[in-house]
């Protein structure tokens, strides 16, 4: 066992690190096996060497942090708890990044793991960005970020929000209603998104205007759309020809922003997904850059996370028994005859 003290230079810090009613320090105590404790300006903590020395290196990132102007939570908990376990604490400081957008309710929008903030840097520096990783990772709440930012600082004139409508697994038939109510279950998350960004009002005033516009990847066609942050969103159920044709409606002055899970593909069997043969066809091409997220990057319930590792795991491919057993000679097997004579 042992114990050592960390000075407490703002308290207001030290509160946002603990969290309410110090669930967060709850946390760290439950993860490394520490106790923690705050006593005459000096936090306090004890334990077996090797978790004190873990929970010092999380305490004083998560104070970096919290003086950086960083909301503490749960999951920012976990993942310097995951960065400090990997022995990757020097990166801490990386993850207070600049505000990607303001929300309608004042809430700024910030990468909140490293590879949120590689994704983030790629839509800023390149024409053409593919993201690809599992639910949860903030691949299409950060594109619309970006795209909102954009639109505010007039670096485009159009917000062009699209993906494939096709169904998760389950045929939903014949939907009722104009063209806009059929397509609409499909374009939800993305309404979502430019809602809680711009707000119901601002958002129906845009899209009035003509500067937003979510649509169906089959209204695509035919177009060049110049000026415009464009996002395919689900991009895994195109077809190889859909994303071609997508691809080559790109006009001057426009970024583009390509998002999908190749592990939830609803494609037909004998169908190739578009998203994937375009990693493979891009990869390389200058201003083109392809960012992977991982279940690291999951900012969703701590749940999700470990769902998606459960899969991860399962759907690993497993070697065949052949390959993992000895072979063993059949009782009454005959010996080759050949064996260990000498050549005449």
């Amino acid at each position: 066992m042992t114990e050592i003290n960390l000075p407490i230079d703002r308290m207001e810090n030290v509160i946002n690190v603990f969290g309410s009613f110090d669930q967060n320090l709850r946390l760290i105590e439950t993860e490394l096996g520490v106790r923690v404790v705050d006593r005459a300006d000096q936090i306090h903590i004890s334990g077996e060497v090797e978790a004190v020395m873990k929970a010092e290196k999380a305490i004083n990132g998560l104070l970096l942090l919290a003086s950086r102007g960083e909301n503490i939570d749960a999951q920012n908990v976990r993942y310097i708890l995951k960065l400090v376990g990997e022995g990757r604490e020097a990166k801490i400081s990386e993850l207070s990044g600049d505000v990607v957008c303001i929300t309608a309710k004042g809430k700024p929008i910030k990468a909140k793991t490293l590879g949120q903030k590689a994704y983030v840097d790629a839509i800023a520096n390149n024409t053409i960005t593919l993201g690809i990783g599992p639910a949860g990772t903030g691949k299409t709440y950060l594109a619309v970020a970006q795209a909102v930012s954009a639109f505010r600082a007039e670096k485009v004139n159009r917000i062009i929000l699209t993906r494939p409508a096709v169904e998760a697994g389950e045929r939903l038939g014949f939907l009722p209603g104009d063209l806009q109510s059929k397509v609409d279950p499909y374009l939800r998350p993305l309404y979502d998104a430019l809602f809680e960004m711009l707000g119901t009002e601002t958002y129906g005033k845009y899209l009035e205007r003509g500067n937003i516009e979510v649509a169906p990847l089959a209204y695509m066609r035919g177009r060049t759309l110049d000026d415009s942050f464009i996002i395919l969103d689900e991009a895994q159920n195109t077809s190889r020809e859909q994303m071609k044709m997508f691809l080559t409606r790109i006009g001057f002055g426009s970024k583009v922003v390509i998002t999908g899970d190749v592990t939830q593909i609803d494609l037909p069997p004998d169908k190739t997904s578009g998203l994937k043969e375009a990693v493979r066809v891009l990869g390389g091409i200058k201003d083109i850059e392809i960012c992977t997220l991982t279940g690291a990057d999951v900012v969703r319930h701590a749940l999700v996370q470990k769902i998606i590792e459960a899969y991860e795991q399962y759907e690993k491919p497993k070697k065949p028994a052949s390959a993992r057993m000895p072979r063993r000679k059949m009782k009454g097997a005959q010996e080759d005859p050949g064996k260990g004579k000498k050549p005449s």
